[in-house]
């Protein structure tokens, strides 16, 4: 019976799953090498904590390891029930979290490294995380897409840790219109996208789709689908990260200025941008709590040890 101590947050309803012991050792290197290691030699895991009849398709695992930088504090490979991710806000927020609850960390700025590169962080009262995260960059403008059912979308690719088409113009009233039928249009957005050759743009493969809705000056309504085909239930730190990249481009927004961004189920975070070097440095402030704290056992005599395939 192998054993693997976890801790379980939610960050504005998506929900992380920090391992904190139990996982095998993926040896040395860069981040980027032990991410590559452990999907090849040890996917296996993966499916095992992410996927049912331990997980779900909302699922983000975290895999706290030693840091990669001199300076920095620990490092994290996110997992879900894709793959692995290069970074995620409401992941990185339920980390520290989770960390503050057991003492093993406290109020002050952490460097924390990920495969998309180094972020910093503070855990404040209550559960709240400020982070800033990796450069956030716009890698096309005023991309018009023609979607079957759909019509016309348009909207821009941007990065923020991960690979967005951020889509601005759409037909849906976001809150008015059930998660699964957005989900389903995001599907055949993303269809789309890779049809047309757009699956990738400069290095970096789009693999989110975020519909956006602008509610007024500084709020905005986002819904994103993830690679795996699950919507996340938080705005989605590198999300908000990009569509901070789209609105800076675009004039729309001030380094310093605050927007909010709220995701389908009213959960917000509130997030800003500075210029350093060249590089747009978004700012994401939201909030995790702690749900359940354990053991995840694996059985080699259960048959689904190692996880259900996924469905979608």
């Amino acid at each position: 019976m192998h054993r693997l101590r976890f801790i379980d947050s939610h960050t504005g309803g998506e929900p992380t799953r920090l391992i904190l012991e139990g996982f095998p050792d993926l040896g040395e290197g860069s981040l980027i090498a032990r991410r590559e290691r452990l999907l090849r030699d040890f996917d296996a895991w993966r499916r095992a904590i992410v996927h049912e009849p331990r997980g779900h398709e909302a699922l983000v695992a975290a895999i706290l390891l030693p840091p990669e930088r001199p300076e920095s504090a620990f490092s994290l490979i996110f997992l879900n029930n894709a793959g692995a991710l290069g970074m995620c806000g409401h992941g990185l927020i339920g980390v520290l979290a989770s960390l503050g609850f057991l003492g093993r960390i406290g109020p002050g700025r952490l460097l924390i490294d990920t495969p998309a590169g180094q972020v910093s962080a503070e855990l404040q009262e209550g559960g709240t995380v400020r982070f800033e995260n990796v450069p956030a960059l716009l890698l096309r403008e005023a991309l018009t897409l023609e979607v079957p059912a759909l019509g016309l979308v348009r909207g821009a690719l941007a990065w923020g840790g991960n690979g967005f088409f951020v889509v601005e113009a759409h037909p849906f009233e976001l809150a008015a219109v059930p998660p699964a039928t957005l989900s389903r249009a995001c599907l055949s957005i993303r269809a789309a996208l890779s049809g047309g050759g757009l699956g990738e743009c400069a290095g970096h493969p789009i693999d989110h789709i975020e519909l956006v809705e602008r509610m007024d000056e500084r709020l905005y309504r986002n819904f994103v689908l993830c690679p795996g085909g699950a919507h996340d239930r938080s705005p989605c730190g590198t999300g908000t990260s990009a569509l901070l990249a789209v609105l800076a481009m675009r004039g729309a927004l001030a380094p310093g200025e605050t927007i909010r961004v709220r995701s389908p189920y009213g959960s917000e975070f509130r997030a800003s941008y500075r210029i350093a070097e060249g590089r747009l440095l978004p700012t994401i402030t939201g909030r995790a709590h702690v749900v359940a704290m354990g053991e995840l056992l694996i059985d080699p005599e259960d048959p689904f040890a190692f996880g259900l395939a996924a469905t979608t």
